[in-house]
């Protein structure tokens, strides 16, 4: 009886285990089937890694952007690090803070984390997740396996490759991307809907948030970056402007005549489906040639002899002219004032301006006489002593905390905008703090003695090697060794100089950046854009929109020592300098490829001397005290702390950085005002001894007078039509003076005055 009562208990307790049993099988074959992405055997799972996985998909989700839990304070009491660049502090701020309550293993649907990602409870960021996805899938089980936070044993992301290659698209086609990950362990993954993408030139090519590229009603150059983690990768398409593009065209110039430069330029102009402007007349070039090189207008005899000369040579006659000319020294002088930051504001202007015009004659000479490129780089990095032995010094009065030195050398000399690597990893580049701190290291020994002239400006600074000195990284603490940005580590002792280091390393011919940067700039000063644009922002995810054609550049201008002025040369003896600002039906909407000449305003120094000239009256500059000698150009002031309305109007930088978009150039009502009622005009339009007064007061006709005034103004002859109105009007009115003051004002007033074109 007990062997029968044992048995039929035994019994009821299997059927009782296999049902809970059935149960079980029942719920989670259920809970597969409501999310069929998320695996019903837990062993079939991927591990999730916080760092590889749950911080990407943070990014993605914008989570960690600026405008949300990124920023500085973060959101509603909870904050990450931006853009997911430091995974310790993220985990602390997911798994611990506040108890740890926003997330839950024991039922990971319930964690905080997700019932706000999915709205279940109030999110000010909004919806960002649904329950049935596989971003939901990858927090749920992150959180159901632990939510282990970032391990050294974690596999790491190496890097990140995009497929397909680089292409040619037609308008209004499609391209889907796929992005694979490449880890430490040796494995890799699909993370095409992991990652996040974005366009330079959306209107030529744009990219959603899966990767799937559509190109627009219009040709050009774009790229793509794409980010998983730390790393990026970038895809660069081009757009033909016109189906002809894939044909043979008519129109471009016989490749036996043009140049290396040229030759790659019009291997581009052929794939976009382009052809160049025609080549300009003589007039337009002198104009502009002069305007680019010297700064100045050329006088009437200077363009009527020009006009006059025959010979096939006559365009680089002239530009070695203008080379050897002192107006070349001081307008490109005025040039590296600005990114040399040779600022007279910030101390007391008095004692101040000696030092600003010493580093400005020194910067003046050293380009009068073609100084070699990393021969005038190198003085100033490694400038020692007082700014009377040394005017290369001074730059390091202007520049003197490690901010300064970190972002003022990299984007002048490197061409790299890495402010953003002082905080956090660079969003659009490879840089991290840890690069910018070691490129502060390099001059943690730059020192500083000898006091102050009157306690406010540091006219007798020293500057001096010290014995030691150290830079951190803020965030972990890390003793940094100085090392360039993409550079080797620096072995130096006590009794070297880490900045002749930094010198030696930058002037290389193999060196990345330098001498692309130098090319880089010229050529955006010369034709209004750089081949990578904005012309000190060289970063991988904004790749220049010609490479072989910068490479090219940077090649020869080593080749050649660094040589500014064989630099110049090339660059407007090109064919592509010679082409005129007037599009024609395949190039009128480029503006990335030099097809045609890109019209540039001239700068407020240029406009305010270029009046000067037409009007024979020059500008009086306060000194503070006294005035600068008559006859002083405005592109030859020391420093922009001369006091003076119309330059600040017209764009006149401040010299706070060394970015050349402090420099302005954009129409504003402003200068409209200024051209209408600036004194400083009026005071010259009626000088008793100015051009106006000449003209009125000659003996010549109409006619003559207005043949004058136009190559005077405009470095052009007259049309006839324009010589007819003009002379119709002269004869109109009464007073002489006052008709020959509002021809020659209406023409300063034009754009072709104003522009280079």
């Amino acid at each position: 009886m007990l062997r029968s009562k044992i048995t039929s208990i035994r019994g009821r307790y299997q059927l009782s285990w296999m049902i809970v049993c059935l149960m079980l099988f029942i719920q989670v074959d259920l809970q597969a089937a409501e999310n069929p992405l998320r695996p019903a055997d837990d062993s079939a799972k991927r591990k999730v890694y916080f760092t590889t996985d749950v911080v990407p998909l943070l990014t993605r989700l914008n989570c960690n952007s600026g405008g949300c839990h990124g920023k500085s304070t973060g959101q509603n009491g909870f904050k990450i690090s931006l853009l997911g660049f430091d995974p310790a502090m993220d985990y602390s701020a997911i798994a611990l803070e506040t108890r740890g309550r926003r997330i839950f293993p024991g039922d990971p649907d319930r964690s905080l984390l997700l019932l706000k990602a999915t709205g279940l409870v109030p999110h000010g960021g909004g919806r960002l997740l649904e329950p049935d996805t596989a971003d939901y899938a990858l927090l749920h089980d992150w959180i159901e396996q632990g939510a282990a936070g970032p391990h050294p044993d974690d596999p790491e992301i190496i890097k990140i490759d995009l497929s397909p290659g680089n292409r040619v698209f037609q308008q209004n086609s499609s391209l889907n991307l796929q992005v694979t990950a490449h880890f430490s362990n040796g494995t890799q993954r699909d993370v095409t809907h992991q990652s996040i993408y974005e366009s330079n030139y959306p209107e030529i090519g744009k990219v959603d948030q899966e990767g799937l590229i559509t190109t627009q009603s219009r040709g050009g150059v774009f790229a793509v970056m794409a980010r998983f983690g730390e790393k990026i990768a970038v895809f660069q398409g081009v757009v033909p402007y016109h189906s002809e593009g894939q044909k043979k065209l008519a129109g471009y110039p016989s490749e036996g005549k043009l140049s290396k430069i040229d030759q790659h330029l019009v291997a581009q102009w052929k794939k976009l489906g382009i052809l160049p402007s025609k080549p300009v007349d003589d007039a337009t070039f002198i104009r502009r040639v002069t305007l680019d090189i010297c700064g100045t207008l050329p006088t009437v005899d200077e363009v009527r002899q020009y006009l006059a000369d025959s010979r096939a040579d006559k365009r680089e006659r002239l530009i070695d002219r203008l080379l050897e000319r002192p107006e070349y020294a001081s307008f490109f002088a005025l040039k590296w004032a600005d990114i040399l930051q040779n600022r007279g504001t910030g101390y007391g202007t008095r004692n101040q301006r000696a030092g600003t015009m010493l580093f400005s004659a020194w910067i003046r000479d050293s380009l009068a006489s073609n100084k070699p490129f990393d021969r005038f780089v190198t003085e100033i990095l490694t400038a020692s002593g007082s700014q009377a032995q040394n005017p290369p010094a001074i730059w390091y009065r202007s520049v003197r905390s490690t901010p300064d030195y970190v972002e003022s050398v990299a984007q002048a000399f490197l061409g790299v905008r890495v402010q953003c690597a002082q905080c956090h990893h660079h969003p659009a580049e490879r840089w991290s703090q840890d690069d910018y701190y070691s490129f502060a290291a390099i001059f943690s020994r730059v020192g500083r003695k000898g006091g102050f002239a009157d306690a406010e400006v540091p006219t007798n600074e020293v500057i001096y090697l010290k014995d030691e000195g150290e830079v951190h990284n803020p965030r972990s603490g890390e003793l940094m060794q100085p090392r360039p940005l993409g550079g080797p580590d620096f072995e130096v002792s006590r009794f070297d100089d880490p900045r002749r280091n930094l010198a030696q390393w930058m002037t290389s011919p193999e060196n990345p950046f330098f001498a692309r940067t130098m090319v880089n700039r010229m050529w955006g000063h010369f034709f209004g854009r750089g081949i990578i644009h904005p012309i000190d922002d060289a970063r991988s995810t904004n790749p220049p929109t010609n490479p072989v054609l910068l490479d090219e550049l940077a090649y020869d201008f080593a080749a050649n020592g660094y040589d500014v002025k064989q630099l110049i040369r090339e660059i407007t003896n090109s064919y592509a300098y010679r082409l005129s600002a007037n599009p024609n039906k395949t190039n009128a909407e480029d503006s990335q490829c030099f097809a045609r000449y890109y019209p540039k305003r001239l700068s407020a120094e240029v406009l305010l001397d270029g009046i000067s000239q037409v009007l024979d009256v020059p500008t009086v500059f306060p000194g503070g005290p006294g005035q600068f000698p008559e006859g002083t150009r405005a592109v030859n002031l020391p420093d922009e702390n001369v006091r003076f309305n119309f330059l600040d109007v017209f764009g006149r930088p401040a010299r706070t950085s060394a970015c050349e978009c402090e420099r302005t150039v954009d129409p504003a009502l402003s200068q409209a005002l200024e051209l209408v009622n600036s004194k400083e005009i009026q005071r010259k339009l009626t000088d008793k001894n100015g051009y106006i007064e000449q003209l009125a007061s000659n003996q010549k006709t109409h006619s003559d007078n207005v043949r004058e005034i136009f190559v005077r103004t405009l470095s052009r002859p007259p049309r006839t039509s324009e010589v007819e109105t003009a002379v119709k009007y002269l004869n109109s009115e009464k007073n002489r003076h006052e008709a020959y003051r509002s021809l020659v004002w209406a023409l300063l007033a034009t754009n072709e005055f104003m522009m280079n074109h």
